[in-house]
């Protein structure tokens, strides 16, 4: 027998890969995991294969295909008025979780601490970790999820290294608003604190109102590290293209990483995703597109016991279940696949703690026959 210690002791298999595996063990709906069931555009993926078929086939360069990174830096010029050098501040990566991942290794050392708002993506606590960080859970709780700032000044310290923000938020949906950005530069002028911004869902924003990314304020930008997913964009998470935003300083760190986790990214879906980038249209309709789905999926609903909380953003509905029983929001998600055929996520999943705030969530990016299926075997809770 081999003894090792663990890096990571404590961390086991994620909770989506349970959930998943357990709607399928029981032939449940899965609204668990977030991935739609639904294709990608058929022009994205006629592009993909023209582009095989043309030959780009081998390694891209590192930072990714130069022409992705131009549209993307037209893109976030168009949208936040920022301007970011395709040749010097932005990266293609395998998706977003690999941008957060190598922007902690980029920058994270020993000692360093790391303030992490929950229920929080599982993936930032455990990649902190990793590199020595030591995370400073902030708890925020149902059904406003808001940020107490004053709370949070009293977790800066001189060790302070970073703040993860994600906004549009999994799980909640929840999304930042003028007083968090005023209070977040207020709180980080003058220091040396980065930002790891996770805005994955930055196009899936409701009811009129704007995602604040980081690239909009000069203040914040500056010292963030922006990261987005072109899984969520265009229904593709399979394809596990992202990338990411930062100032020349900053990515060249990232850079020095990435290299070596990946290298690059593959080659003829960049070509594809950039040909696609080119109608504007498509992804600034998306958070309609959405919102319809969200809209749906509450409606039907309300015909069920679960109470729902606000959706700002994303594609998930976070639902309290306190009334309808008194087990484990772990425990409860488990028998509703098992007896009622539906998956969904326990938010305690989300709390470092595993904080049981009664709340779950449910993935509504489905087609409206899975949606339907689903609230009907809901509505039998």
């Amino acid at each position: 027998m081999i003894h090792f210690k663990s890096k990571l002791p404590k961390t086991a298999t994620t909770i989506f890969s349970v959930m998943s595996k357990l709607a399928a063990d029981h032939n449940a709906i899965n609204l668990s995991q977030g991935f739609p069931d639904y294709d990608a555009p058929a022009e994205l993926t006629t592009l993909v294969n023209k582009y095989m078929e043309q030959g780009k086939n081998q390694y891209a360069p590192m930072a990714g295909v130069p022409l992705l990174r131009e549209r993307i830096s037209e893109k976030v010029q168009d949208l936040y008025g920022s301007f970011y050098n395709p040749e010097t501040e932005i990266t293609i990566t395998a998706g977003g979780t690999q941008a957060i991942f190598t922007a902690i290794a980029a920058t994270v050392q020993p000692g360093d601490e790391v303030i992490v708002f929950e229920p929080a993506y599982d993936s930032y606590a455990p990649t902190v970790k990793l590199f020595g960080g030591l995370v400073k859970p902030f708890e925020l709780c149902p059904p406003d999820y808001k940020i107490d700032w004053q709370m949070v000044r009293k977790l800066i310290s001189s060790r302070t290294k970073m703040i993860i923000l994600n906004s549009p938020q999994n799980p909640t949906g929840v999304i930042l608003d003028d007083e968090d950005i005023k209070q977040l530069i207020a709180i980080t002028r003058g220091t040396d604190i980065l930002i790891l911004s996770d805005e994955v869902y930055e196009h899936l924003i409701y009811d009129g109102k704007e995602h604040l990314s980081m690239a909009r304020f000069p203040e914040l930008s500056e010292r963030s590290f922006i990261t987005s997913s072109f899984g969520k964009l265009f229904h593709t998470t399979g394809w596990k293209i992202g990338y990411c935003l930062a100032p020349e300083e900053l990515m060249n760190e990232f850079k020095k990483v990435h290299q070596f986790l990946v290298f690059s990214v593959n080659t003829p879906m960049q070509y594809a995703i950039a040909d696609f980038l080119s109608d504007k249209g498509y992804y600034k309709e998306l958070c309609n597109f959405f919102q319809t789905k969200r809209d749906y999926f509450r409606s039907m609903m309300s015909e069920t016991r679960f109470k729902l909380l606000p959706c700002y953003g994303s594609y998930f509905q976070n639902a309290e279940i306190r009334h309808i029983t008194e087990e484990k929001d772990t425990e409860f998600v488990k028998r509703l696949t098992s007896e009622f055929g539906v998956a969904a996520i326990p938010n305690s999943a989300f709390y470092n703690k595993g904080t049981d705030y009664g709340v779950i969530r449910f993935c509504f990016a489905k087609k409206e026959e899975t949606l339907e299926k689903a609230v009907n075997l809901l509505t039998k809770v």
